[in-house]
């Protein structure tokens, strides 16, 4: 059974390249794409929902945020993964709140694209070793309290998740924000930082906000 893949990006040379790509790819055929994220959620229903869903960050009239949050509440089997020119951290770390399971420069070769949508295939996830190294395997059928519940037995303290959860915060607060939310120094903060990326094994703020995502630890709303 081949993997059904959408395509969401207001260029359409973006889309036509994208689309011979992932044609060409064994196992995979482009069903649907579209300019931008309100065409594609308006066409959308329960006998044509794609598995994979490779969306635009940057679009008109409905954007890629919006487009995956929409489906994130909508249509969770849709597995998103974001396209966009834009690495910055702040993209990243929003495009995982907004629904991603996986983050892709659009200058990145195709091999990269074939590993990107294996992997979310394969594990739900797709992830750089830029983004995040040694990420633990996500069980899906396990609940929200069992995967906090793990998170939190023997390997993070109570602070550390009070920490853990400002960081995924919607409100994007800067690490001088959480120290007075939390009432600490911000070497305290700091230290909370270090200890994380050590214990979850990530090496920035997107490593933990995946890992948060990936372990059902991220607020519905957030």
């Amino acid at each position: 059974m081949e993997t059904s893949v959408a395509l969401i990006d207001d260029h359409h040379m973006v889309r036509k390249g994208l689309a011979s790509i992932v044609n060409s790819m064994e196992g995979y055929r482009v069903t649907m794409d579209f300019p931008n994220g309100k065409e594609f959620v308006d066409a959308l229903n329960i006998t044509n929902l794609p598995h994979i869903a490779i969306v635009d960050l940057s679009m008109p009239v409905m954007n890629g945020f919006e487009t995956m949050d929409w489906l994130r509440k909508n249509a969770p089997s849709v597995r998103a993964l974001a396209l966009t020119f834009d690495a910055t951290e702040d993209a990243m770390v929003r495009a995982i709140r907004s629904g991603a399971r996986g983050f892709l420069l659009k200058e990145a070769p195709p091999s990269e694209l074939k590993l990107a949508l294996d992997s979310l295939m394969l594990t739900g996830y797709y992830h750089t070793e830029e983004v995040l190294e040694g990420m633990m395997n996500s069980t899906e059928e396990k609940t929200v309290y069992e995967r906090q519940s793990e998170a939190l037995d023997g390997l993070i303290t109570a602070r550390e998740m009070e920490f853990l959860v400002l960081v995924c915060s919607a409100e994007e607060h800067t690490y001088e924000h959480i120290a007075e939310q939390m009432g600490i120094h911000v070497r305290t903060v700091d230290y909370y930082r270090k200890s994380l990326f050590e214990k979850l094994n990530v090496k920035s703020k997107v490593g933990m906000v995946l890992f948060a995502a990936r372990h059902g630890l991220l607020p519905l709303d957030a």
